[in-house]
């Protein structure tokens, strides 16, 4: 199913060399202004062809809104956004039916699919079906900013560089506002030439590489979500592995807390003024999974996108043989930075579900 949700329904349609990809989204309550040129800001962070780091793809990735927004305010109709495929060399794929790229899904749903799967850019499997992601988490964190919650992502590394993480305690509002509008998101900007140094040195290689991305959600009240599996961490991490390339996913301390004692890793409170807060934030913001009141904080872990220009060995479907292949096309060396604008939205679906 290409769909998620509980409480809202979304559904993205399309694939990559189609005609268009968008979205549908359901259960969107009636009376919240929508600022269509914020939209289009996120929607520009994701598009391709616009730095180095990415694919040389370029496509405008303008939101057609067919329903559920009339004069910039959500009707409580199913909100349905169009997005036209317009550059597209489908010419590039024309081999792919028979020798399956590694790394990519083609095996995996020539098998599902029985060979009738759209193979090319990637079809319904592509990253370019973020872009409605996008679309629908740049409308969904505006409604949840009316409410207070805000939602900010940065290059948490690339390779082996890394960048300065979230306070987990204490998140500048200032900060999670520039965050949110950057193109190449960093919290500590002395970090983006060596990055971009990793980059240009696995693309120069014909090669590519990974990264993480971490996220903070911040004004989320305490008390939402359950145990069991109608916990936060589900529900988020549920989306979260819905955007191509995520392989990872840790909440708080995360797999770090597995080393740490108890001592070590409790969060203890204290009382700030009226409010209940803990010293430390090692738990995400999360306790049996429903939300403390602190920052909700969670890295997601990108992996190096599978189409490289070196020969790799693969299999002929058509013989029977094994075979090698050079993989054509225009592709990112790295997808780090244009990830951070779709975990973002993908946090902010998740949250907006839980709300």
């Amino acid at each position: 199913m290409s769909s998620y949700g509980e409480k809202i329904k979304l559904t993205v349609f399309g694939e990559s060399h189609g005609e268009a990809i968008g979205a549908v989204i359901d259960g969107v309550p009636a009376g919240y202004k929508i600022d269509m040129d914020k939209v289009l800001v996120q929607m520009a962070r994701r598009a391709p062809g616009k730095d180095k780091t990415a694919t040389p793809r370029v496509e405008k990735d303008f939101p057609n809104v067919k329903s559920g927004i009339l004069n910039g305010v959500t009707t409580g109709a199913p909100i349905c956004c169009v997005i036209e495929n317009t550059n597209t060399k489908s010419g590039d794929y024309a081999n792919l039916m028979d020798k399956p790229r590694p790394g990519h899904s083609d095996y995996t749903a020539y098998v599902k699919y029985d060979g009738n799967n759209d193979i090319r850019g990637g079809g319904h499997f592509s990253g370019r079906l973020t872009a409605p992601l996008v679309f629908v988490g740049a409308v969904l964190r505006q409604i949840l900013e009316q409410k207070g919650i805000k939602i900010a992502a940065h290059i948490s590394s690339i390779g082996s560089v890394e960048d300065k993480p979230f306070d987990p305690v204490d998140i500048d509002d200032k900060l999670i506002d520039e965050l949110s509008v950057s193109p190449f998101a960093l919290i500590d900007r002395e970090k983006e030439e060596p990055m971009r140094e990793v980059v240009e040195n696995a693309r120069t290689n014909l090669d590519s590489v990974g990264g993480t991305v971490e996220c903070a959600v911040v004004g989320m009240p305490a008390g939402v979500g359950g145990p069991l599996f109608g916990g936060i961490e589900g529900t988020i991490a549920k989306a979260i592995f819905g955007i191509p390339a995520v392989k990872g996913i840790e909440f708080g301390k995360g797999f770090e807390s597995s080393t740490m004692l108890g001592s070590e890793n409790n969060d203890e409170f204290e009382y700030n003024g009226e409010k209940v807060v803990t010293k430390t934030n090692n738990s995400g913001g999360i306790l049996g999974g429903i939300s403390s009141g602190m920052p909700v904080i969670f890295k997601a872990a990108i992996k190096p996108t599978p189409s490289i220009s070196k020969e790799q060995a693969t299999i002929n479907l058509q013989t029977g043989n094994n075979d090698s292949l050079v993989v054509k096309g225009r592709h990112d060396p790295c997808i780090v930075p244009r990830a951070v604008s779709v975990v973002e939205a993908v946090a902010a679906i998740a949250i907006f579900d839980l709300l």
